[in-house]
């Protein structure tokens, strides 16, 4: 069956806000990305979180209702993260805000990341290019590809400046973005879509006032 959905949206300039999009209203009309265990393995894919090989090993192997069960939690992190975020968007996070994040703390606690010293990529004449310090992950069950969204949601937390968290002005729209331009002016999630509307609806309001 054909998929009448858009594609999956990667707009924010963060991947732990672009899976808070994963629910989103881009034409006026409510979408769901992780609706099920394919659409989570499709998303994971398309943000490129998870190798594609593991990807495929999971769809594999997984039982009866395994895949939907994980995207079903991925939907319920997603929408207390929303939470999280929409009460702290706008300002600078303080060390109390460590209070709120218990839930996110949990999961992160049961990832199974190490780390390994391996061979650098060898550069374009095939000769390595010595040592590098790499992350690698255990994928023993189906909740595990929460890990990396997980990561995405706490290198946002550490990483990024929250004052500059923004929803697009869109009047339907409900995407957020990290706005890293140089003036922190950015206002649509994309200026194609919301910020083309604008113009068009400040257009018609200029006419409509002319004698």
């Amino acid at each position: 069956m054909t998929d009448a959905r858009p594609p999956a949206m990667f707009i924010a300039d963060a991947l732990g806000l672009d899976f808070l999009n994963s629910a989103a209203m881009p034409q006026d009309t409510p979408v769901e990305w992780l609706g099920s265990g394919d659409d989570l393995l499709a998303w994971l894919r398309q943000a490129k979180l998870v190798p594609a090989q593991v990807l495929d090993e999971a769809r594999a192997g997984a039982g009866p209702g395994e895949l939907d069960a994980v995207a079903a939690q991925a939907r319920a992190l997603r929408e207390w993260f929303r939470g999280f975020v929409r009460e702290h968007r706008g300002r600078p996070l303080d060390a109390q805000a460590v209070a709120q994040l218990e839930p996110l703390n949990r999961l992160l606690a049961r990832d199974e990341g190490f780390g390994q010293v391996g061979a650098a990529p060898s550069d374009g004449d095939g000769v390595a290019a010595g040592l590098q310090w790499m992350r690698l992950r255990r994928w023993r069950s189906p909740d595990a590809l929460l890990q990396p969204i997980a990561e995405a949601m706490a290198e946002l937390l550490t990483g990024a400046d929250f004052s500059q968290v923004k929803a697009c002005e869109g009047p339907a729209c409900t995407l957020l973005f990290l706005d890293t331009t140089r003036g922190h002016k950015r206002r649509w999630c994309n200026m194609a879509v919301c910020g083309n509307r604008a113009k068009q609806a400040a257009h018609r309001e200029r006419l409509a006032q002319r004698p």
